[in-house]
C-alpha cells in the first residue's frame, strides 16, 4: 500500500481508502463491518470515509465503536454534511447552523472529537457561499476537524470558495471528492485541470467500478441480489446515464480481455486504473464482504502492470 499527499498539502492518506455508504447498517452489520475494517487496517488502508447522510448516521455510529479498536494517529476518518434526512431546512444543507450542529452530531456519533477532513456534501444554491466559508471557520477553528473539502462541486464553485477563504485567512479546501471511473472522467480529467496547481486539490475518488458495471457481472442483466437489484432508483439513474447501451457492453468485453491478460479481475483492473491518475489521492473502495475487499486490494498490485501501452489500449477501448 501506498501513501499520498493530498494535493499539495501535508495530510497523507492511503491510495485505497474504505468507504460506508450502502454498505455499514445495511449489508454490514457492527460485527461484519469490524471484520472489514480491520482487515482492511492490517493490509494498510489507514483512510476511512463516511458522512451524516448514509444510513441515516448508523455508518457513522458503527465507524465510530469499530475505530476505538485502533491509536487516533493512526487512520485518518472523514466525515460529509449536507443531508441529514429531516424535512426541517435547518436540519439540512450548508446553512451555518446545520454546519455546526451536524459535525458535532456526527463526531458524537464517530465518538471523535474531531474528524481529519469535514466534506461540504453538495454545493447549497440556497446558502450565500459567505456564510458556508463562516461555518468552515468555526469547525476550523473549534478543532471539529483539521481540513476540509468538497464533494461534486464545480469548478467555479471551489474557486469562489477558495478566494472567500483566503481572504478571512482560513485555509481554503484542499480535496473534492467526485465520481470517477472508466466511464465517468470529464470532470476529473478536463474540468478540474485549472485547480490541481491552484489552489493544489487532491481527490479521493468515489465509485471505481461504477456501482458494479465495471465489475462485468450486469453484462447480461441485473442478477438477483445484486447492488442493482436491491436499489432501484440506483438502476433507474444508472440506465438514464446509459451504461447498459450495447456501445457500453462491448467496451467491457474488451476490457475483459485485457483484464485476463494482466491475470486480474475486471474490478482490479478498474481501480488500477484509477489509482493511475496522479491527481488521485485515494479511490475509496465500498465493500459488502472480506471475500470483495481482499479482490479489491489486489488493485494495488495490478496497478503496476499497466505500462504505458495497457493504458493506452484501454483509453483507445474506452474512446470509441
Amino acid at each position: 500500500m501506498n501513501y499520498r499527499k493530498v494535493g499539495k498539502w501535508g495530510l497523507m492518506i492511503s491510495e485505497l481508502g474504505l468507504g460506508t455508504w450502502l454498505t455499514f447498517g445495511n449489508q454490514l452489520n457492527l460485527a461484519e463491518a469490524r471484520k472489514v475494517v480491520h482487515l482492511a487496517f492490517e493490509s494498510g488502508i489507514t483512510f476511512f470515509d463516511t458522512a451524516e447522510a448514509y444510513n441515516r448516521g448508523v455508518a457513522e455510529s458503527l465507524l465510530g465503536h469499530i475505530l476505538k479498536d485502533f491509536n487516533r494517529m493512526d487512520y485518518v476518518v472523514s466525515t460529509k454534511i449536507f443531508w441529514w434526512g429531516e424535512r426541517h431546512r435547518n436540519q439540512e444543507g450548508l446553512s451555518k447552523k446545520h454546519l455546526i450542529e451536524g459535525t458535532r452530531a456526527s463526531l458524537k456519533r464517530l465518538q471523535l472529537d474531531y474528524v481529519d477532513i469535514l466534506y461540504c456534501h453538495r454545493p447549497d444554491p440556497q446558502v450565500p457561499m459567505e456564510e458556508v466559508i463562516s461555518g468552515i471557520e468555526y469547525i476550523l477553528d473549534h478543532g471539529l476537524a483539521l481540513y476540509w473539502g468538497t464533494s461534486e462541486w464545480s469548478v467555479e464553485e471551489i474557486k469562489e470558495a477558495t478566494k472567500l477563504a483566503r481572504e478571512i485567512g482560513i485555509m481554503p479546501p484542499i480535496v473534492e471528492q467526485p465520481r470517477y471511473n472508466m466511464l465517468s472522467r470529464d470532470k476529473v480529467e478536463k474540468e478540474f485541470l485549472p485547480l490541481y496547481e491552484d489552489p493544489g486539490i487532491g481527490l479521493t475518488t468515489f465509485s471505481p467500478l461504477a456501482s458494479g458495471i465495471l465489475t462485468g457481472k450486469y453484462n447480461d442483466g441485473i442478477p438477483p441480489g445484486s447492488r442493482l437489484d436491491r436499489y432501484p432508483w440506483l438502476r433507474e439513474w444508472l440506465e438514464k446515464e446509459g451504461v447498459f447501451s450495447k456501445q457500453t457492453i462491448k467496451k467491457l468485453k474488451a476490457l475483459k480481455d485485457i483484464a485476463d491478460s494482466l491475470d486480474a479481475t475486471m474490478s482490479q483492473l478498474a481501480i488500477a486504473w484509477v489509482l493511475k491518475n496522479e491527481h488521485v489521492s485515494s479511490v475509496i473502495l465500498g465493500v459488502s464482504s472480506l471475500e470483495q475487499l481482499e479482490e479489491n486490494l489486489k488493485a494495488v498490485e495490478i496497478k503496476e502492470k499497466l505500462s504505458t501501452d495497457v493504458m493506452r489500449e484501454i483509453d483507445e477501448i474506452l474512446s470509441k
